[in-house]
């Protein structure tokens, strides 16, 4: 039998490809499951049962736990803004507004993140990452203005909701960069993941769903956002890096707002104003620009939203 090499670029282009479907439909079984649970219930379930299949995963690589006890109050950190507030934003978001402006909305991160670098870090941004950047913002602007006559029906709330979730993502990277360094990938998603129950747990066991709200759907929902979008996410994203390197893996990441616009369409019958879609047009076709010129710069990381 023929092994497979997982370092090919043909592969990791597949795999990719796939995985950003596999995140775009995401949304709509969240969407689903969030009918019955609230969101950082679903955080705790989808987390506790992607726990599992990464520590199996861990069992079989090397089973060594490497860990700093100065480290411990950054992974708490990381789990109050990366997984808490994140998706309360995220999924929050959802409730009032098509899934399509929440990515994005979502697919903003790249620029804020260049942003945040040059306020706190003074890292100067080339003028093109700048023309880049205002061209995103313009973007969003068409995005948001499209939607002026709704924002005082409760959409305003959604979008306020998809940008606190682009700030606490942003805090989420810069903590975990300073990790990235004495951990795996793997044994730091594990530690996060270990926080980030932790911190749920006190929410979660107090919000649980009535047993009669429990169903294959939900389980269903779970499985898929514990499993697919969690577990072999991040197998795929992390072999991608390495693979096919930081900047080309981040581009396939910013091309969620079009599976998740297709799957909204296709399911939910979701649908955006021509507006709104040049301005999500605009936005992921700058925002990948911003990702391309970060990567030339090799001391720069880039880090999108996961799913």
């Amino acid at each position: 039998m023929r092994k497979i090499n997982w370092k090919s670029k043909r592969l990791n282009y597949i795999l990719m490809a796939l995985l950003v479907t596999a995140w775009g439909f995401e949304y709509i079984v969240a969407k689903s499951a969030l009918d019955n649970v609230q969101p950082i219930t679903l955080v705790f379930f989808k987390y506790s049962a992607a726990s599992v299949i990464l520590f199996a995963v861990k069992l079989v690589r090397d089973r060594r736990f490497p860990f700093h006890k100065r480290d411990i109050p950054f992974f708490f950190l990381c789990a109050v803004f990366g997984d808490v507030l994140y998706y309360y934003g995220e999924y929050g978001a959802m409730s009032y507004m098509p899934i399509s402006l929440v990515t994005i909305v979502l697919a903003f991160v790249p620029a804020i993140s260049i942003l945040v670098e040059f306020f706190i870090y003074r890292v100067k941004p080339t003028a093109a990452m700048l023309i880049g950047i205002v061209v995103c913002i313009f973007g969003v602007a068409l995005v948001v203005g499209a939607d002026i006559q709704q924002l005082a029906g409760g959409r305003a709330i959604g979008y306020l909701l998809a940008f606190m979730a682009v700030g606490s993502w942003n805090v989420y990277n810069f903590i975990t960069a300073r990790m990235t360094g004495n951990y795996t990938p793997l044994d730091l998603t594990l530690y996060q993941l270990a926080a980030a129950m932790l911190v749920a747990l006190p929410y979660a066991l107090s919000n649980l769903p009535s047993a009669g709200m429990v169903d294959r759907s939900l389980v269903f929902s779970v499985v898929y956002l514990a499993a697919v979008s969690s577990a072999f996410g991040f197998i795929v994203y992390v072999n991608a890096l390495r693979a096919i390197g930081v900047t080309p893996a981040s581009l396939f990441s910013n091309m969620l707002p079009v599976t998740s616009a297709f799957f909204g369409w296709l399911f939910l019958g979701e649908l955006i104003s021509p507006l709104q879609i040049v301005g999500g047009a605009i936005v992921v076709a700058s925002g990948s620009i911003v990702i391309w010129l970060k990567g030339k710069d090799p001391g720069a990381g880039i880090n999108e939203p996961e799913a």
